[in-house]
């Protein structure tokens, strides 16, 4: 097969690639930008570990090719920080025990960071269902939701 070259923002600046027709966003990432915070977890998208934001929607990178980021904009979890620290929701992850083994954290942390663009003042029962696309094997979700819900208000705060 022919490599296709594709150019797209990564967390803010602009990469180019050569990648196969077919070849999943989560192996570009991982494999040829060195992006390895998002995981690999069931490639079926039901666990969420892939999660990344591709043009302002949270989606699983396992299930979507790579040329569909082409002339796109996608954010990682290497992007959520910036010069100055940690974002609130990695802040709040870290404050509120929101992480246990730490496989599910990526996917987590970036699919928290859209919900609350999509919603900063959400309650507890929007919360669990703006996270349920994301499993956590470990936590049993109460410290991810309250996580959730102290990265909002530091949100508002600011």
């Amino acid at each position: 097969m022919t490599k296709q070259h594709i150019s797209f923002k990564l967390n803010g600046k602009q990469v180019d690639a050569l990648v196969e027709p077919r070849e999943l966003l989560v192996h570009t990432l991982r494999e040829q930008l060195s992006q390895t915070g998002t995981h690999i977890g069931c490639e079926t998208s039901h666990c969420g570990v892939c999660t990344v934001d591709l043009n302002g929607d949270s989606v699983k990178s396992c299930t979507i090719l790579s040329v569909q980021a082409n002339g796109g904009e996608v954010l990682t979890v290497e992007g959520l920080a910036d010069a100055e620290g940690l974002n609130a929701v990695q802040e709040a992850f870290i404050e509120e025990h929101g992480l246990q083994c730490g496989f599910c954290t990526p996917g987590m942390l970036v699919r928290a960071h859209r919900f609350l663009q999509e919603n900063p003042d959400p309650t507890e029962e929007e919360i669990r269902w703006g996270m349920s696309g994301n499993l956590c094997r470990c936590t049993g979700y109460q410290n991810i939701i309250k996580a959730v819900k102290s990265a909002a208000q530091k949100l508002q705060q600011a």
